[in-house]
């Protein structure tokens, strides 16, 4: 399209820009920042559980399903943001079991019973 026509359609990346909650929002640039807390979960798979805080990482999955909610009943629907708090939801829970676990075997209720 040339001329009158194509400056009255507007393009995808004109109205991914202008979109409630595009790259000019903080709803864009809030979920995109999120990812790090994620990407910190995930390197804390290498740590050791007895490391891990017990106390972090139940704010980091209470506060990320929370989230999840709220950003489904907010105005504009932020699919991103209830993303990236589902996995740093995910990540805290991930986290919270590796511990349990550690102190469920470490505790040596899990030992076999010796006859």
């Amino acid at each position: 399209m040339s001329g009158a026509a194509a400056s009255a359609v507007p393009s995808k990346f004109s109205a991914f820009m202008n979109h409630p909650a595009g790259p000019k929002t903080v709803f864009f640039w809030a979920p995109l920042m999120k990812w790090c807390l994620v990407a910190a979960g995930l390197k804390d798979l290498n740590r050791p559980a007895e490391k891990l805080s017990v106390s972090q990482n139940f704010a980091l999955a209470c506060t990320g399903f929370i989230w999840v909610r709220y950003s489904l009943v907010i105005t504009p629907i932020n699919y991103s943001l209830a993303a990236v708090n589902f996995f740093v939801g995910s990540t805290g829970l991930t986290q919270l079991g590796r511990i349990a676990n550690h102190r469920y075997r470490s505790s040596g209720v899990a030992e076999p019973v010796k006859s």
